[in-house]
């Protein structure tokens, strides 16, 4: 009964003084610890330890269970916090924002340019993005961020120890992993809210028109000119229009290339490959790290844009950064009527 009434003195004195729950419960723990010394340290029958009662068994046995109990109920609440994030994550309706989408996006829609009308737009977008390396990663991160529903990914390759100098979206512990499968936990772990295709594969001009149609937008972030010129071809044939980009050494280029909206096509600026030697990949001629993280990120930017109609675009322009030198500048492209992809008398 002693302790009772202290253990009842304490807990009213520690609501009276509006002390957090932790402070009160280290006045009952220090209680007991007081309540187990004593019985260690009084002889078995002493008055005091009489007075007190239980047993030495038993007071340290009601602290391991008490112990046991608040580490039960911690453990509890550990994993309902980690559960939080996956319950939220799902709309309450489709289509619609949940509360942590409009807090997640508030930078965007606060934008007069963009507003909850256009990352709406951004919302119901289909962007797919040819490669997963340099110009990919950084510009799969932003469309993510940026909640983009929808983004496929193409690429037939797999994470490599040289790689991850410059492809920001793959990791370490994700080296032999296919890219684009790492590129699908990346963007995962950084927007849950968005879906992503994975295609492991190496795109052919054969299932590129029937994969291009399910998308609104292309990005090209490949590496040679075969698959640029197999990507350009399917894009004027569906109408779809193409961010491009490129990058060697320090210099990096873009374009929004859309015929069926009066600007020039891939073909129109390069209508022959470049001499052997003269462009050769990085591999070989190495490039800075941060460069494609510069290009790739103004693709995504570029995508953005042309989804939510904020400014104005690349189109019929190409954008030439050299960052060796923090210089860049613009060059005006007009299409070519006798260009052999979109010119007259083919697809437009």
């Amino acid at each position: 009964m002693l302790v009772i009434w202290v253990l009842v003195v304490l807990v009213g004195f520690g609501w009276a003084l509006k002390l957090p729950r932790r402070g009160i419960g280290a006045m009952v723990a220090g209680l007991w610890l007081a309540v187990v010394l004593v019985h260690l340290a009084l002889p078995v029958g002493h008055p005091l330890a009489v007075a007190l009662g239980g047993s030495r068994a038993g007071w340290i046995g009601l602290g391991v269970v008490a112990v046991l109990v608040a580490g039960y109920r911690a453990g509890l609440k550990r994993l309902h916090a980690r559960a939080r994030p996956v319950a939220e994550a799902a709309p309450a309706r489709p289509g619609s924002f949940s509360a942590t989408e409009l807090d997640r996006y508030a930078r965007h829609i606060v934008l007069r340019e963009i507003g909850g009308p256009g990352q709406k737009k951004l919302k119901n977008a289909k962007v797919l993005v040819v490669g997963a390396g340099g110009l990919g990663a950084p510009a799969l991160l932003y469309l993510a961020a940026a909640g983009v529903g929808r983004i496929g990914v193409v690429d037939d390759d797999i994470v490599s120890n040289s790689n991850l100098q410059r492809q920001v979206i793959h990791t370490d512990a994700r080296i032999d992993m296919p890219k684009v499968f790492s590129a699908e936990a990346q963007m995962k772990a950084l927007n849950p809210f968005i879906e992503v295709r994975p295609y492991n594969r190496r795109l052919t001009a054969e299932d590129a028109a029937a994969l291009f149609a399910e998308y609104d937008v292309v990005l090209d972030g490949c590496d040679n000119f075969a698959t640029r010129r197999m990507i350009n071809a399917a894009c004027v044939a569906a109408k779809k229009p193409l961010i491009s980009g490129a990058i060697a050494q320090w210099e990096g280029q873009l374009s929004l290339f859309d015929p069926a909206h009066g600007a020039p096509c891939y073909h129109c600026l390069f209508p022959e490959d470049p001499a052997p030697g003269l462009a050769p990949p990085c591999a070989e001629a190495g490039v800075v790290g941060a460069l494609p993280g510069v290009i790739g990120s103004m693709m995504a930017l570029e995508a953005i844009k042309l989804i939510t109609g904020a400014g104005e675009t690349l189109r019929g322009r190409l954008m030439i950064y050299d960052a060796l030198w923090g210089e860049t500048r613009q060059i005006g492209l007009k299409r070519r009527e006798d260009c052999a992809v979109c010119g007259t008398g083919h697809a437009n």
